[in-house]
This record gives C-alpha cells, sequence and structure tokens, in this order.
C-alpha cells in the first residue's frame, strides 16, 4: 500500500471519525438542551399557572379559571389545559378535546413523550395544604423537527467536508510522495557510507527545509564518524562511576522528599487545628447570644406558670366548695355560699379572670419569641453542604442578626438598609459564615458605644453587601494584611487571624470580591460583591 493510498485513506478515517463525534455530540448537547428548556418551561408555566390559580380555585371562582385558561392558551406549543380539585372534579379546562379526554400521565423526560405531547402538573396549595393542582400539555414537534433538521443537516455537511479531505489528501500525497522518492534515494547513498551526495532543492517549502537538513546532517555524519569513537571511550569510563553516583543522589532526593512530605504534613496537621479553633470560637459565640436570647422569654414564662399555678389552686377550692353543695341544705347551704362568696372577693377573682388572659397572652409570646430564635439559628446554620443554590442574602443578613444581636445591641444600634435584590447563586452557609465574621468583628472595634450599618445593592451585574461600623478603625499599615492567614490585631488569645482569611478564600471561590475602607477614629466599611447569576439561565426570584 502505497504511501499517498495511506494518506487519503489514514485522514479520510480520522476527518471521518471526528465529525461522526461532533455530530454525536452537538446532537446530544442540542437535544439535552433542548430537553432542560421544555422541562424548565414546563416546570416554570405549571408552578406560575398554579400560583395564579390559586386564590380563584380557593373562592371557586369558575369564571377567572376559565378565563386564565383561555389566556394561557395563547401560548404557542402549549396544547391543553386543565384546572382540577383535589378530589379530581374538573374546574376548568382548555384546548384540544381529544388531548383532554385521554388519561394524564406525567413526563418527566422528553424521552418518555410518545404522543407528541409532554404532559406536566403543579400542585395548588395554601398553607403546605394541597387544594388541587393543574395539568398542561406542550407539543414537542417542533423541538422533534429541529433535532432531525440538524442531525440532516451536520450529514450532510459532514460528507461535503470528507470528499473535499479526501481530495485534498490525494493532492498533498502525491507530492509528498515524489519528493520522499528523492530523499529515499539520497539515504540509500548514505548508508553505503558515501555521504558526499547533495539533494537538489528546487523549492521554498517544508521539503525543501528537509532537504537542506538532509544535505547538512551528510555533512555533520562525516564530522560524528571522526570524533565518535572518542566520545564512545568517554562514555565507556563515565559509566563505571554513573551508577554509583545515580544511587547516592537518589537517595539524598528521597531523604529531602520524606522531610518535605513531613513538614507539609505538620503545616496541613496545624492549619486544620486552628481552622477548627475558629470554628469553635464561633460556635461559642453563637451559643452564649441563644442562651441569653433563649433564657429572657423562657424566665417570665416560668414565672407566669408560677402565678398560673396559684389561680389554678383558687379555682380548684373554688370548684370544691361548689360540687360540695350539691349535699348541703338549709344553714350548711347558706354557710357553703357565705363562704365561696368570701374566697370570691378575698382573690379578687374578677382581676383574676383578667390576668389569666394578660398572662396566657405572655407566655404565647414568649415560646413564640424562643421559637423565632431557633428557627433563625436553624436558618443560619444550614450549610447545603458543599452545594450551592439560590440564595437570599437579604434572608442570610436577618438570619445572622437573630444570631449576633444579642452581643452587639449592649454597644451599639443595628441600622439595615436591605434593597429589593435578586437571589444569588451561592452556599448559604458559607454567606452566614462570611456576615457572622464581618458583624462580630464590627461590633468588636466599637469600644463603648456606636452603630453598625448593614446595607444591599446591586451594581453592574453584582449583588453588594456593606458592613460598616463607627468603631476605631484600622492602621493603614494593617490594611493590605488584613486577609493574610493567621494575621490579627487582636491580643494573644483572642483571635486565631484565621476568619477573615476564611471569608476572603469563600467570596473568591464564590466568583466575589471583598473592599475595605477605613480611617483611624473613625470607623471601617467592608463591601463584598458576589456575582448574579445570567438571567438567560434562571428565572431569578427578587430577595425579600
Amino acid at each position: 500500500m502505497s504511501l499517498r493510498f495511506k494518506t487519503v485513506i489514514g485522514v479520510a478515517l480520522i476527518e471521518a471519525l471526528l465529525l461522526a463525534l461532533l455530530i454525536v455530540t452537538v446532537m446530544s448537547y442540542q437535544r439535552t438542551s433542548a430537553e432542560e428548556a421544555l422541562l424548565k418551561r414546563a416546570t416554570t408555566t405549571a408552578t406560575l399557572f398554579a400560583t395564579t390559580t390559586k386564590d380563584p380555585l380557593l373562592s371557586l371562582d369558575l369564571a377567572s379559571l376559565d378565563a386564565f385558561s383561555r389566556e394561557l392558551m395563547t401560548n404557542p406549543d402549549l396544547l391543553y389545559v386543565r384546572v382540577l380539585a383535589e378530589d379530581g372534579q374538573v374546574y376548568s379546562e382548555a384546548g384540544a378535546v381529544e388531548l383532554l379526554n385521554r388519561t394524564f400521565s406525567e413526563d418527566l423526560h422528553l424521552d418518555d413523550v410518545t404522543d407528541g405531547v409532554f404532559d406536566a402538573s403543579a400542585t395548588i396549595q395554601e398553607g403546605g395544604i394541597a387544594y388541587g393542582h393543574v395539568e398542561l400539555g406542550f407539543d414537542t414537534g417542533s423541538i422533534q423537527n429541529i433535532i432531525a433538521e440538524t442531525r440532516n443537516n451536520g450529514i450532510g455537511i459532514a460528507v461535503i467536508e470528507m470528499g473535499l479531505v479526501a481530495l485534498f489528501s490525494l493532492m498533498l500525497g502525491t507530492y509528498l510522495t515524489r519528493q520522499l522518492e528523492v530523499l529515499r534515494s539520497s539515504a540509500k547513498q548514505i548508508s553505503t557510507g558515501d555521504y558526499t551526495g547533495q539533494i537538489p532543492i528546487t523549492s521554498k517549502d517544508e521539503i525543501a527545509e528537509v532537504a537542506s537538513a538532509f544535505n547538512r546532517m551528510s555533512q555533520a555524519l562525516l564530522e560524528s564518524q571522526q570524533t565518535r569513537d572518542k566520545y564512545e571511550e568517554d562514555l565507556r569510563e563515565l559509566n563505571h562511576t554513573l551508577e554509583e553516583r545515580v544511587e547516592r543522589r537518589t537517595a539524598k532526593i528521597n531523604t529531602q522528599i520524606a522531610e518535605l512530605q513531613n513538614a507539609n504534613r505538620k503545616i496541613e496537621e496545624t492549619q486544620a487545628k486552628l481552622i477548627q479553633s475558629e470554628k469553635l470560637a464561633s460556635v461559642g459565640q453563637l451559643a452564649a447570644g441563644v442562651a441569653h436570647e433563649i433564657n429572657n422569654p423562657i424566665g417570665f414564662v416560668r414565672s407566669n406558670l408560677a402565678t398560673l399555678d396559684d389561680y389554678i389552686n383558687v379555682y380548684q377550692t373554688l370548684i370544691d366548695n361548689y360540687r360540695s353543695m350539691n349535699s348541703l341544705q338549709g344553714e350548711a347551704l347558706e354557710a357553703r355560699r357565705q363562704e365561696i362568696a368570701s374566697i370570691e372577693k378575698s382573690e379578687d377573682l374578677d382581676y383574676i379572670n383578667e390576668d389569666i388572659k394578660d398572662l396566657l397572652k405572655d407566655c404565647r409570646d414568649g415560646t413564640s419569641r424562643v421559637k423565632d430564635i431557633v428557627s433563625g439559628l436553624r436558618d443560619f446554620s444550614h450549610m447545603g453542604g458543599k452545594g450551592r443554590d439560590l440564595c437570599d442574602l437579604n434572608a442570610c443578613i436577618s438570619s445572622t442578626l437573630k444570631i449576633v444581636v444579642n452581643g452587639l445591641k449592649k454597644k451599639c444600634d443595628v441600622i439595615t438598609d436591605l434593597q429589593d435584590i435578586p437571589m444569588i447563586i451561592a452556599n448559604q452557609g458559607e454567606v452566614n459564615q462570611i456576615l457572622m465574621n464581618l458583624l462580630v468583628n464590627a461590633g468588636q472595634a466599637i469600644d463603648e458605644s456606636g452603630s453598625i450599618g448593614v446595607s444591599t445593592s446591586v451594581k453592574d451585574n453584582m449583588a453588594l453587601v456593606t458592613v460598616s461600623d463607627t468603631g476605631s478603625g484600622i492602621d493603614p499599615a494593617n490594611i493590605e494584611k488584613l486577609f493574610d492567614p493567621f494575621f490579627t490585631t487582636k491580643p494573644v488569645g483572642e483571635g486565631t487571624g484565621l476568619g477573615l482569611a476564611i471569608s476572603y478564600g469563600i467570596i473568591q471561590d464564590h466568583g466575589g470580591d471583598i473592599d475595605v475602607k477605613s480611617e483611624l477614629g473613625v470607623g471601617t466599611t467592608f463591601t463584598i460583591s458576589l456575582p448574579l447569576p445570567d438571567e438567560q439561565d434562571n428565572e431569578l426570584p427578587i430577595a425579600a
């Protein structure tokens, strides 16, 4: 088989394989993208329609349900829509009759569609209670047509490109084989020991450069032959000592590697202990704040319960007296009535009746406060593993403030200015950790009294969180060192110097940045910027 034929066949096979792989990849990507777009559209439409029809369904406003159904049918590729109660009763429907009369079976993937209709549904619920659901059908014909058209176009382009590549390979192979024949002839001449042959150079392409190099090689071979014997002798001498030197060098390198591994392991262990110390310090601050916040309402709830216990004893005494009246007559009955009247007067029963209501209300308020604190702690500590999801920055700020506000309110006022901003894609627990670090640092920077400001805004497709304080400020010489691991201006034993370093690493990992401005005796402002998701990828809700 000639080189020219090998070139044509080889290039054609490689091209065919690459084109086939490209077509398969493009088709797979397009089908996946189409399926994701269809699933997102179906889920979003069903959820929004369920939300829209919730109030009419709860109030049985059938006219509004029909109007919403007809309006939804104006969407392209939507074949039918139906609103049902939880018991299966149909309240409203619109679209193709034959599709509405068939048995509904929800589709989860595009491959599940066998009738050209992608069926989706959503539950209509209020307060966690399902009152009904909506069913919708989307036409998948346009998606299938696009996929088929793309496949056909890809195959056609592949066939044309393979033909052109084959023609070019044939021409290239012919030219190369003609030039290689000259090189082969000269190589045979050199193989016989004749180094005087020279290849004529008639072009200025890479083949000419090879020929020129070949000529230089033949000249160099003659010179090399003369020095080869000398080199061989030198190599034989070096071989005697090379193995010993290699062994010594290898042993030294292995020793150095072991020392480096041991030092690196010790550094990692030290870093892990310091990071754990920082986490434990945060947990201690959380525990102190939560304990104080919970003890306050629990204290007056216990006090109220003690008073309620005394009131219950009064009621039990009266009830016992009332029950005993059934077995008394005459003077004994009258004496018992007077005794009851005396108890009611001495205990001030009217006051007890009114006070019980206030005591019970205070107890309910206290337990609600404890519930809110526990709920805030749960929201704050929700780490979500390593994964990221839609994150409400305003909610993160609120939950973090619930945890640290007890330690802040003793000496400073917390002023919030939370704007309506889109949600971001982030790890909520890590965001809470950053916010807590900045708020605690701001509180520690204030000696006796001052204020802390927390605000959110949007600028240049970035969500901004600003934490400012009226504390002592930071020395300009220390600004550049703030985010260095283990750097701290706090006294020994009061800080690890890892808080801001860890926060900086989390922000960088989220694709954001942090900026600090400070003036001694005036205060400090930290500004966190985190990227907003692309609007084309998510229908983003607005943060509360």
